[in-house]
């Protein structure tokens, strides 16, 4: 094994499951497009000999790309079953996406009991499993009530197609009601939240009505997160590289912006005393959150994989990663 690789991921329990998953999620949404084959073989390795154990995938990945809706499920699964690791990883996927135009047509109330049991069923078949470990509903869609999504998927948690349920881009309004129903009936509610998450703020931000958006957490919901101690599965953890050695022309839009630059000079200083790269330190902040924090590593760049696999062994106090952010 490489040097590169010595590091162990801790593990976390998820509160309310008996999922022990690890400190950095990988996230398939290149897998069967952008890499495929041995290449994808020795991605999924590199991240398993680091102590990872949760992937993530969804139904609509890789519409985007000609032939590639629903090869990131196949090929998790296909991954999965090659090395021999059918109930020692925790596979998560998602499903209750709003239409995406002619390469991934979807029905209105795409959270109605009737699409998300397709979509579930579509998954499972994908991925090969006869459940999932824990699902998450892509997008919010406000139409459709609480107690209905609530109701609807726990009639196959009951069956045993999935374990656990959780929310992508949800409001944080929104995962305590349908908390609340399900508490209320004895339910399975949301035991993990997954938004767009990072040290570098996005330069837009959505509206708080738009269902469609991806959401990002601000100074309000991470002060939710803490007081309730749900879990966050952070996706886009490193801002799309924004923290990593490239220059200005090599970072997103997306992200750049004063606070963004501001942080990013931080976290070069901070990288510098520290003798760490900026993508590590970035990764780092988000596991020393006060609540629990997973990123979801989505590179498909082995190298960039294993810069990032070291963030498990970065270690800041809570004055450090306060500065990182102070106004």
């Amino acid at each position: 094994m490489e040097a590169k690789n010595q590091m162990t991921m801790n593990r976390l329990r998820i509160p309310s499951t008996d999922l022990n998953v690890s400190a950095m999620a990988y996230g398939m949404g290149g897998f069967g497009t952008v890499v495929s084959g041995d290449a994808a073989s020795r991605l999924y390795e590199a991240y398993r000999n680091a102590g990872g154990n949760f992937f993530d995938t969804a139904h609509c990945y890789a519409f985007w790309s000609p032939g590639g809706l629903g090869i990131s499920e196949r090929t998790l699964g296909e991954l999965v079953r090659r090395h021999g690791d059918q109930g020692r990883v925790v596979v998560a996927t998602k499903g209750g996406h709003p239409d995406a135009g002619a390469d991934y047509r979807r029905p209105d109330r795409y959270l109605s009991g009737e699409v998300l049991a397709r979509d579930i069923a579509e998954s499972l078949d994908r991925l090969g499993l006869d459940r999932v470990d824990v699902y998450l509903l892509h997008r919010d869609d406000r139409r459709v009530a609480v107690g209905e999504i609530i109701d609807g998927l726990n009639e196959h948690v009951r069956v045993g197609r999935l374990r656990y349920l959780g929310a992508s881009n949800w409001t944080t309004a929104r995962i305590e009601a349908a908390n609340a129903y399900a508490a209320g009936k004895g339910l399975h509610g949301f035991v993990i939240s997954q938004p767009r998450f990072s040290l570098a703020p996005p330069t837009a931000t959505p509206a708080f009505d738009d269902d469609l958006a991806t959401r990002p957490l601000d100074a309000d919901d991470r002060a939710w997160y803490q007081t309730t101690g749900l879990p966050v599965m952070a996706y886009s953890p490193t801002a799309c590289g924004f923290f990593a050695e490239a220059g200005p022309a090599a970072r997103s839009a997306a992200f750049d912006n004063p606070v963004s630059r501001q942080r990013l000079a931080r976290v070069r200083r901070l990288a510098a005393d520290l003798g760490r790269s900026g993508t590590q330190l970035a990764l780092a902040w988000l596991m020393h959150q006060p609540f629990p924090a997973v990123p979801i590593l989505g590179t498909t760049n082995v190298d960039h994989l294993h810069d990032a696999l070291g963030a498990v062994d970065v270690t800041l106090t809570p004055e450090q990663a306060e500065w990182l952010i102070a106004e």
